[in-house]
């Protein structure tokens, strides 16, 4: 199983992104997806996530600017950043917890990272 990110890049402030991750391979089934963010030197934190079932959440600092939704017939988890500041600037990393049998045995996957800069 992979995951492959895209999207990143380079943005004024107040300006939109969006990013797109797609799971690949043996995949029974798909869990929870979601997308955390990690600057040099910091812990990874979570920014949103999505269960199986459309429920969300989102790290405090960016409710009712980002929005995280999937598709699931294409295994794939987007999120849609809008109005973004600098302190957005960051590595955002899509995360998966993916079963590749009907023992749905879970397991968690990442993507390689896509950089993400909003400059002032």
């Amino acid at each position: 199983v992979q995951l492959q990110a895209s999207g990143g890049g380079l943005v004024q402030a107040g300006g939109s992104l969006r990013l797109s991750c797609v799971a690949s391979g043996t995949i029974f089934s798909i869990n929870d997806m979601g997308w955390y963010r990690q600057a040099p030197g910091k812990q990874r934190e979570l920014v949103a996530l999505i269960t199986s079932g459309g429920n969300t959440n989102y790290v405090d600092s960016v409710k009712g600017r980002f929005v995280i939704s999937r598709d699931n017939a294409l295994n794939t988890v987007f999120l849609q950043m809008n109005s973004l500041k600098p302190e957005d600037t960051d590595v955002y990393y899509c995360n998966a917890h993916i079963s590749s049998g009907r023992d749905f045995s879970f397991f968690s996957y990442w993507g390689q990272g896509t950089q993400v800069t909003v400059s002032s």
